[in-house]
């Protein structure tokens, strides 16, 4: 039996999210680089908080969404003091999988893009789950 789409997690749900780039935010704090600039972890953190968000209102009562895979282009670099919007949108619902369309700007321009999936799960048997393989 083919689950059905949830109908309140509809394709064109968005969500953006802001950021004013620190030093906590750069690789070189995040280890994905020597460049004081926003590293690419911090950016994809960014993306997924997002996806979050434009569902987070949508979801049954004790249902969450978990990532399941992620293509993104880092395409500038954004110094320390710049903010960046990540906005997603819901563009397609496979049952319990989500896909989302992410694109980072920083005013000037794209940032970085792709797109984010994410599936919906039991939110107490997915933590039960994981502690039995902990």
């Amino acid at each position: 039996m083919q689950e059905q789409p949830d109908p309140a997690l509809a394709p064109g749900l968005t969500a953006v999210v802001e950021l004013t780039v620190t030093d906590a935010d750069t690789a070189q704090a995040l280890g994905s680089g020597d460049v004081p600039v926003l590293g690419t972890p911090r950016v994809l953190a960014l993306a997924e908080a997002a996806t979050v968000a434009a569902t987070a209102a949508r979801l049954a009562a004790g249902t969450t969404t978990v990532g399941l895979r992620v293509e993104l282009e880092h395409r500038a670099a954004t110094p320390i003091g710049r903010t960046v919007r990540a906005q997603a949108r819901l563009a397609e619902v496979d049952g319990r999988r989500l896909a989302f369309e992410v694109t980072v700007t920083d005013g000037d321009g794209i940032v970085a893009d792709g797109r984010v999936e994410r599936m919906v799960v039991d939110r107490r048997r997915f933590v039960e789950r994981a502690a039995r393989h902990a």
